[in-house]
């Protein structure tokens, strides 16, 4: 594969690279100050061979590199593996800043909002003639949902994320303001210092990770990000309709984009979450709400400072501010501050109900708590009504604006948290509880017929099966206790704060009606009234389970008693579709395939019964896992599969990449929203793909499938070979997250986790999850149609969203692939004859895959549509071919039992430098 040499670098890129070079230069004077004069020289001899290597594929640099590689100490190896590791760190916060930069250099030039913006989707929508009414309903309808999940591939301390935002927000300083000589000695200076902080701290966690350090975790986003930069989105959304329709002006869009989380809610093979956890995840939430709504009031009142002399105020400010008990007589005149003195002590009395004291600062006096967030939103809304109606607009766009709607978005429960349970654990429940109350039921012994029919029965009643005089088995009693917690946490949050419960491997009827009859125990679902408080959420993950998906749904959304549960969520029923374990199960094209039909399937079931239908995106960071750009892979969905309401998990080291920096993280929202919108309203019915179309995708997808299967499934001895020519042993032992890796204690595929599987081959370079099968399937397909064959591929991706994104995402997993130096990992492999089997197999399907991809595209090089993507690389891998080289000399000792503790370490933080170079890779 050809790279571009330096003199290929567009000027538009001279400060990616110019930033590079300083965040390089600055590492290289750390080390050399912190390490010697031979620990630089040495890092100097590498990074030097390799780009040579890289620049000019020479044989004689490649084993130079080898040599010296092959010829460090122990300590020389840990320094070199961890300055490698920062540079891709630091190329990472830079190229963040340089997407920033261009973004900001477009909007300075004027230039038309690009796709991905909402800018751009409210233009499309206004040239297509949607009516404002149109576009109202579709803000009052939508319900668009990020959720961040507990799968980190991440494994860095957060110290050392917080460094890293010190750099970007240093190197933004330098970017936007012209500065004097001191301040740029002074910036430089703060950036030299990140850097030796950088250095002189643990990359890596080197305890195991609790579910409520992953909480912890993801609540800092908020802080970060997510509960400053929504309300932003929602200011910039309203500036830009106003802007295009007068009837806009003053109007509020009501909060359709909102956050989900399942960090302390998915218990699905994570025995660590129990009822205690999912009320301490929920706690830990509130905390950070009401503590940025407190400090947000207490700025918000040092702002409003108006006297009552000096400006007309309305008689509900009036009567606001009476109520508050703040009587000092230095604020008597002030109406605004003592209404806000007043809210504030109603939001501590609250936060004091809920068991947040923590959070508070001295209220001024006893005030009475609120019921719900609405109540304090209201409030907000009267000092806000004040303003626009007494000549003080100008002041509601500020700080009120943006808390008014945190408030909105965000409620006393800052997100919703989903609980996810294993139909099989559902299963015994059930069955538990009804053997109890009717000894002899024997549940888990009947069919699918007769255990719906025995569910329903129990649905027409309110009649509870638990009994305060039954011993039931200990699972039993933590699935109720959980869900007790969920119970709790409506009463005390409201119902936003616990809003599905998802079925892992739901596969029946059975599997949905189940979990009703356990929400019923808990009063969650309360049947003779018809109410039903939370979605249940079937996930088909598995080929199979996709297959049989729509006629799942067809039969639920048959049954009358259901039908009348869901009219009490809004006649909307979610799905779940899982990319993972579908990858796993038939590999990247099949999986693709079988949910684009599933969709399909989908729709016209639901179209048929009268219900909305809203779709959630188990989709992961990597592409082997459903990763890839979300504004594409949106629009790329079969037509009705978007109506508005849309939901998609945010996993692995893309939380970090998508939402660590505040600015980069709103405009990930933002592609979520404008796809969202584009996707429902200028193409709810789109037209199905030709039927040769889909005709030749049924083919592909059988010969990949075939080609899969054999190669993992059907070869003698392809665990060994996995286990055996990948960190996976070792990834095992890394704390990356409360989760096991397996489900099982064995070493079977089937049994793995779908992250541990793709982040493996990633880190030997192979990425095979992302693409095998596809080169042996578009062999056979043209054996079959020699004439019309490759014509027709071509048009199918010239014309088809679904097959651009498909080979689109694996154009960048195979440019991120490296066949030689996954080579060096298959010689980990101790029997040679497994070893040449299994690799010659994979390299022939790669090169396959590689020839096809370049033929249907028409491209001569991998990524020559991606210049972005070919730049990072461009720009990266130079500098991580050598953890590569080290990471496999490291598990050649480690595996020949060499007991020391730095091979283990060293081991560990490759992993952590090669996944951040290759940034989506978990």
């Amino acid at each position: 594969m050809r790279v571009m040499n330096q003199a290929e670098v567009p000027e538009k890129d001279f400060p990616l690279r110019d930033d590079i070079r300083l965040l390089g230069r600055i590492l290289g004077d750390t080390i050399r100050e912190q390490e010697g004069e031979e620990v630089f020289g040495l890092v100097e001899s590498v990074r030097q061979t390799s780009i040579r290597f890289h620049r000019d594929d020479d044989a004689a640099a490649r084993q130079e590199l080898e040599s010296l590689l092959n010829g460090m100490t122990p300590r020389q190896t840990t320094r070199i593996i961890r300055a490698f590791s920062y540079f891709s760190h630091l190329a990472n916060i830079a190229e963040d800043q340089h997407h920033i930069r261009r973004t900001r250099a477009h909007d300075l030039a004027g230039s038309a909002p690009r796709p991905g913006t909402i800018g751009h989707a409210l233009n499309r929508a206004f040239e297509a003639g949607i009516p404002a009414d149109r576009l109202r309903a579709f803000f009052a309808e939508a319900l668009i949902c990020p959720v961040l999940t507990a799968h980190p591939t991440e494994v860095r301390r957060k110290s050392s994320l917080n460094r890293e935002l010190d750099l970007a927000h240093l190197l933004a300083a330098r970017e936007h303001s012209r500065m004097t000589p001191d301040e740029e000695a002074a910036c430089d200076e703060a950036m030299r210092r990140a850097v030796v902080t950088l250095w002189q701290t643990s990359l890596l966690r080197w305890t195991k990770r609790t579910v409520i350090d992953e909480v912890q975790n993801g609540a800092s986003f908020y802080d970060q990000t997510f509960l400053r930069e929504l309300p932003r989105f929602y200011a910039l959304l309203e500036d830009r309709l106003a802007a295009a329709d007068p009837s806009w002006k003053g109007e509020e869009v009501p909060p359709f984009l909102r956050m989900g989380s399942w960090i302390g809610g998915d218990r699905d093979g994570n025995p660590f979450v129990q009822a205690d956890i999912v009320a301490q995840a929920l706690k830990i939430q509130g905390t950070h709400a009401l503590s940025f709504y407190l400090e947000e009031l207490h700025a918000l009142g040092g702002e409003l400072s108006l006297n009552r002399r000096n400006v007309p105020f309305s008689d509900a400010l009036r009567e606001l501010a009476d109520r508050s008990p703040d009587r000092s007589p230095n604020r008597q005149d002030e109406p605004y501050r003592r209404a806000i003195t007043g809210i504030y002590a109603r939001l501590a009395a609250t936060a004091r109900g809920l068991g947040h004291a923590e959070v508070l600062r001295h209220a001024v006096g006893e005030a009475p708590p609120y019921a719900e967030a609405a109540e304090l939103k209201a409030e907000l809304d009267v000092i806000h009504d004040s303003l626009m109606k007494n000549g003080s607009a100008i002041l509601a766009r500020g700080r009120l604006r943006y808390l008014r709607h945190a408030v909105a978005v965000f409620g006393f429960h800052m997100a919703g948290l989903d609980l996810r349970q294993n139909s099989d654990v559902h299963e015994r429940t059930v069955a538990d509880l009804l053997e109890a109350a009717a000894p002899g039921t024997a549940y888990r012994e009947l069919d699918e017929e007769a255990r719906i029919a025995l569910l329903l029965k129990e649905l027409k009643t309110a009649r509870p099966l638990v009994s305060a005089f039954v011993d039931y088995s200990e699972e039993t009693l933590s699935e109720l206790a959980i869900l007790r917690t969920a119970a709790e946490a409506h009463r005390r949050y409201g119902a936003a704060s616990v809003p599905n419960s998802i079925i892992s491997k739901a596969d029946g009827v059975s599997d949905i009606l189940e979990v009703a009859l356990l929400l019923r125990e808990v009063g969650l679902l309360r049947p003779l009234d018809g109410v039903l408080s939370v979605n249940i959420v079937p996930l088909f993950e598995t080929i199979e389970d996709l297959r049989n998906s729509t006629g799942i749904m067809d039969r639920l959304l048959g049954i009358p008693q259901y039908q009348r549960f869901l009219e009490s969520r809004g006649n909307i029923q979610e799905v779940m579709l899982g990319y993972s374990d579908s990858n796993k199960d038939g590999g990247f094209v099949t999986s693709g395939w079988e949910l684009y039909k599933a969709e399909i399937g989908l729709v016209e079931v639901f179209r048929r019964h009268g219900v909305r239908l809203r779709l959630f995106h188990g989709r992961g960071g990597s592409v082997g896992r459903g990763g890839g750009p979300s504004y594409q892979a949106i629009l790329a969905q079969p037509g009705g599969a978007v109506q508005g309401q849309i939901r998609i998990t945010e996993q692995g080291e893309t939380i970090s990449g998508k939402y660590s920096n505040a600015e980069v993280g709103r405009r990930n929202l933002e592609t979520l929203a404008a796809a969202t919108l584009e996707a429902t309203l200028l193409q709810p019915d789109r037209a199905a793909p030709r039927e040769d179309y889909l005709a030749t995708m049924e083919e592909l997808s059988a010969h990949a499938f075939g080609a899969y299967r054999d190669l993992v499934y059907g070869t003698e001895g392809f665990e060994n070979y996995f286990w055996e020519s990948t960190v996976i042993t070792e990834i095992a032992g890394l704390n990356i997250g409360s989760r096991p890796s397996s489900r099982k204690k064995t070493r079977s595929i089937e049994d793995l986790r779908a992250i541990p599987w793709v982040f493996s081959w990633a880190q030997c370079r192979l990425m095979l999850p992302g693409w095998y099968g596809f080169g042996s399937a578009i062999q056979a397909y043209l054996a079959d149609h020699p004439d019309d064959g490759t014509d027709t591929l071509k048009a199918m991706y010239k014309d088809w969203p679904f097959f651009q994104t498909l080979l689109s995402n694996m154009d960048m997993v195979l440019a991120k692939s490296n066949i030689a130096i996954a080579s060096r990992y298959a010689e980990l492999v101790t029997d040679a004859d497994l070893r040449h089997r299994v690799f010659n197999r994979i390299r022939t399907e790669w090169q396959a895959s590689v020839d096809a991809l370049l033929t249907i595209t028409g491209q001569e090089v991998l990524l020559e549509s991606n210049p972005l993507l070919a730049r990072s690389i461009r720009n990266r891998f130079p500098y991580l071919d050598p953890l590569n080289h080290v990471q496999v000399e490291l598990l050649k000792r480690y595996r020949t039992n060499v007991a020391e503790e730095y091979v283990l370490r060293g081991i560990q933080l490759t992993i952590n430098g090669i996944a951040a170079g290759l940034r989506n890779s978990g």
